[in-house]
């Protein structure tokens, strides 16, 4: 399901109000990026195992529905990507919520499961993994596997590795990472290991700007392959797993 985005008619998007409707964001899903990952190579030539999502999926990121969500919506972002694979990969459920979940319904739903104040919505409060696995559950049934890796190279290359491979070969669904000192939100959808260690397939949902194709994205940085020993080693981190191996379409 790789298409071309939908163009805009010329290089300016409207990030101001005209994209609200009394406090309501406008879903513009219907231009976004679809499976940026894929056609980016290997980053290694003689890997030992590669694993990777399954499935399509939208890309969200910074201000693509009209909102300036810049500084604290990445963690909303990475979920409502999540949630846009759940929509294209899983057996829906009858009476339950398709489309990917807006930023107010995220901040709603919080609210309303007693997890967050009355206050948090609106709001501009960063949300996490813990969050992530909340909302994935609240709208679609999917539960999800928080597992927590201490800072150190050590626990990177291996607990998080290992725990990667294994949910991809099982779910195949995206996985959203995040964590203390290194506290910005990112999907993570593939693994790569070597001789001399992983990469992380990272989709990063803090661009912001028109609407790039895949290529583009691509080019920029922002999806890529990351070395693990890259990440913040004095961080730790937490991974939030969909467990759908009993949803797949």
């Amino acid at each position: 399901m790789d298409k071309k985005l939908m163009a805009a008619e010329s290089e300016e998007i409207d990030w101001g109000e005209s994209a609200a409707d009394e406090g309501k964001i406008m879903k513009r899903t219907q231009s976004l990026s679809e499976s940026v990952h894929t056609g980016l190579p290997y980053p290694l030539t003689n890997h030992v195992k590669c694993s990777l999502m399954k499935g399509d999926y939208l890309y969200f990121h910074y201000g693509c529905d009209g909102q300036d969500d810049r500084g604290w919506g990445c963690g909303y972002r990475t979920i409502q990507t999540m949630a846009s694979w759940i929509c294209n990969n899983c057996v829906p459920l009858k009476d339950k919520h398709t489309p990917p979940p807006s930023l107010p319904e995220i901040q709603n739903a919080l609210v309303t499961m007693g997890d967050k104040p009355g206050s948090f919505s609106p709001s501009r409060d960063w949300i996490g993994t813990f969050e992530a696995s909340l909302i994935l559950d609240y709208f679609y049934d999917v539960p999800c596997k928080l597992v927590h890796v201490r800072g150190g190279g050590a626990e990177l290359e291996h607990v998080a590795v290992e725990e990667l491979h294994r949910h991809f070969e099982k779910h195949g669904s995206p996985v959203m990472m995040g964590g203390d000192r290194d506290n910005s939100s990112k999907g993570i959808f593939g693994v790569c290991t070597g001789g001399d260690g992983s990469y992380l397939l990272v989709v990063d949902p803090h661009y912001y700007g028109c609407q790039l194709e895949k290529m583009e994205l691509q080019r920029r940085g922002w999806v890529a392959w990351k070395r693990v020993s890259s990440l913040d080693q004095s961080s730790f981190y937490n991974l939030c797993m969909p467990q759908t191996a009993n949803r797949a379409t």
